[in-house]
């Protein structure tokens, strides 16, 4: 496997060499608090906040070159020089002070404030480099909110704030920057992040791959299904449905379009695979870590609640697929192109090994740092433990086919540098979550500020008339519009503070079921045009239009929207219950899933007329009735005409393609 990370950073050397050493200092910071000894909560979010700030300012530099180009003007170095020295000197300020800061809650000095007003624009640059202008847009709205209430109509209205509460409530104290979002990013989230990357950089994302391939690329449509395996793991994982199309798709687009589907079909699967990835267990991106502390449940509990709709969108995706190769007769890779699931097996069995370890710690009850602690040391040692027996063993070992040496030192060497790799990865990944959750922090601060959360909730309620259902449907808006400034992660954060109270308050929903829905709804903005960022990064891996892809996207990850519904309905199959009861919800809701997906597609096992279609849409829309007979009901109508369908199309000699 290629080593690009470090060679692939587009910056001057020294620059380069810079954000390296950042990047490592950073991840072992994080592995000895994680694994080691903790500290404060201020020390830790502080200064996991400032090494992510600078190497933002170092890996997107301020505009400003000569007109040859060689070199940056020197007022764009002084820019960033400037910027650095802010993420430094604010992170330093907190920490250095924070016993006078606390004696005099709610009294800021003016020193106080500057530092403040200093710290707030400085993440906002950040931000805006790393992760667009419209993500430091809506904060600045959010603020702009906290000074204008006085000259605001209706219920929107509120006295007004000065710079040193707003700055009190943004930088000096746990309701702004520094609050749980931030928290989370720098506790949970970034281990996790670099178990990922590690897993990346020694090998398990094509061991993953290739085992997909394996098990359904001889299947009808088979690299597509293959894609929607591999991307969904190893999304969850990665922790970033954009990162891991841009990684995955290189390998699974060209082959989705070799046999047979279109360019925008191979870029929307993808898309939606991979989003995929940001709702499965055990990792679940950052969201299962961010409900874990809104809800004040055991990790593990979220990441049970999560399992169950997981697969059911995986399936989902899995069931438009082979629908759609169905219909088209697209078959799947000839066996002598296709990897031997044994020999695959063979030789990557030891990644399987650390995801073992990452469950087995759950289950232990151990924290959920040392979880992502030990599961950094197991990929690293299975890996290194595996490069030795190749070793001994007198296998062609990673090391050698890298082009190494045969030497100790340069095996050793190469060790070294593929964990380095790993550990510039790691870096690269968690700017844009670390970012996010830090802008949500001064969104959640003026809304804790100004009350904002119970204004929205009254709007909510007078807007729904006490409907739920028609509550969900404004929820699914709102998570679009949001979704168009800001990454998944922030919009979940935004959403729940602002909503949650009313879902379960109002609506009577249990608060992991609100949880769910509102991050399930969150997943939006990768998939649903116009704004669908994962759609767009497999749009430019597929060389399709870019709303053309997002549109199938958005019809492959259908689940996205159904499955929250499903979840209200039938909370069994978030909250568990007795065994029957779930599988047997479970059950109900796939075959509610495939007999949606053959509808809408106008294919099953064979082509469908237009009563089928009607009859399978009917039986699938009992599901979300309340009640369990009634969608019980219709599933067994629905999967009763699916088995008859699989039945003639097998009396036929096979399914029926054109």
């Amino acid at each position: 496997m290629s080593r690009p990370e470090r060679r692939d950073l587009g910056l001057p050397a020294l620059a380069a060499g810079l954000f390296v050493l950042l990047a490592v200092g950073l991840s072992l910071f994080q592995l000895f608090t994680a694994g080691v000894r903790p500290v404060g909560l201020f020390y830790q979010r502080g200064l996991h906040l400032a090494l992510v700030e600078v190497m933002a300012f170092i890996l997107f530099p301020a505009p400003g070159r000569t007109a040859s180009g060689s070199s940056r003007r020197i007022s764009a170095w002084a820019v960033d020089g400037a910027f650095i020295a802010s993420s430094v000197v604010t992170a330093l300020y907190l920490t250095v002070n924070l016993d006078a800061i606390v004696s005099r809650a709610g009294v800021p000095t003016l020193t106080d404030t500057v530092i403040g007003v200093a710290a707030v624009l400085t993440l906002l640059e950040a931000s805006r480099r790393a992760l667009g202008w419209a993500i430091s847009a809506i904060a600045v709205v959010f603020v702009a909110y906290a000074y204008l209430g006085p000259f605001l109509p209706g219920i929107l209205r509120h006295g007004g704030y000065a710079t040193g509460r707003i700055v009190g409530q943004l930088y000096l104290g746990q309701e702004g920057i520094y609050g749980i979002p931030l928290g989370v990013a720098a506790t949970f989230v970034f281990v996790f992040i670099l178990f990922g990357a590690l897993l990346e950089v020694t090998g398990a994302g094509r061991f993953f791959m290739d085992l997909a391939y394996a098990l359904t690329g001889r299947q009808s449509g088979g690299p597509a299904k293959a894609a929607v395996v591999a991307s969904a793991a190893m999304g969850s994982v990665s922790g970033s449905a954009i990162a891991n199309v841009v990684t995955s798709g290189a390998f699974t687009i060209p082959l989705m379009k070799r046999v047979g589907y279109r360019p925008e079909e191979s870029g929307g699967i993808e898309a939606a695979a991979s989003t995929g990835g940001q709702i499965l267990p055990p990792i679940m991106g950052a969201g299962a870590f961010l409900m874990a502390e809104y809800t004040g449940l055991p990790y593990l509990e979220i990441v049970r609640a999560g399992l169950i709709p997981a697969v059911l969108y995986i399936g989902t995706v899995f069931a438009f697929v082979h629908l759609v190769a169905a219909a088209r007769g697209l078959r799947g890779l000839p066996s002598s192109e296709l990897p031997a699931f044994g020999a695959t097996m063979g030789k990557g069995w030891h990644y399987l090994l650390s995801l073992v370890v990452l469950i087995g710690a759950l289950l232990l009850d151990l924290s959920v740092a040392r979880v992502g602690f030990l599961s950094c040391v197991a990929i690293a040692a299975l890996a290194g433990g595996r490069a030795v027996w190749d070793r001994v063993g007198g296998r062609r070992s990673p090391v050698r086919s890298a082009g190494l040496g045969p030497g100790l030192l340069a095996w050793l060497h190469g060790g070294v540098t593929r964990v380095v790799d790993g550990f510039v990865l790691a870096g690269r990944n968690t700017l844009p979550v670390t970012l996010a959750c830090a802008v949500a922090g001064i969104i959640v601060g003026v809304v804790g500020l100004t009350g904002l959360g119970l204004k929205f909730s009254a709007l909510m309620l007078s807007f729904s008339q006490g409907s739920l259902l028609i509550a969900l449907i404004l929820l699914l808006v709102a998570s679009l519009v949001l979704g168009m400034g800001l990454p998944v992660t922030a919009s979940y954060i935004v959403l729940i503070i602002l909503a949650g109270p009313v879902l379960t308050n109002e609506f009577g929903l249990p608060i992991l079921v609100a949880h769910m829905v509102v991050f399930w709804f969150s997943q939006d903005s990768n998939v649903t045009p116009p704004v669908c960022l994962a759609a767009y990064a497999a749009a430019g891996v597929a060389g399709s239009d870019p709303m053309r892809t997002g549109l199938h996207a958005w019809k492959y990850a259908k689940g996205l929207y159904l499955i929250p519904l499903l979840m209200v309905v039938h909370p069994e199959l978030v909250l568990g219950g007795p065994l029957p009861v779930v599988l047997g919800k479970a059950a109900m809701a796939m075959v509610t899933l495939w007999a949606f997906a053959a509808s809408l597609e106008g294919q099953a096992f064979t082509p469908l007329g237009r009563g089928a279609r009607l009859l399978l849409a009917g039986a699938a829309a009992t599901a979300f009735i309340p009640g369990s007979p009634v969608g019980v009901v219709g599933a067994s109508v629905a999967g009763a005409y699916l088995v008859r369908d699989a039945w003639r199309a097998r009396v036929r000699g096979a399914p029926v393609t054109h």
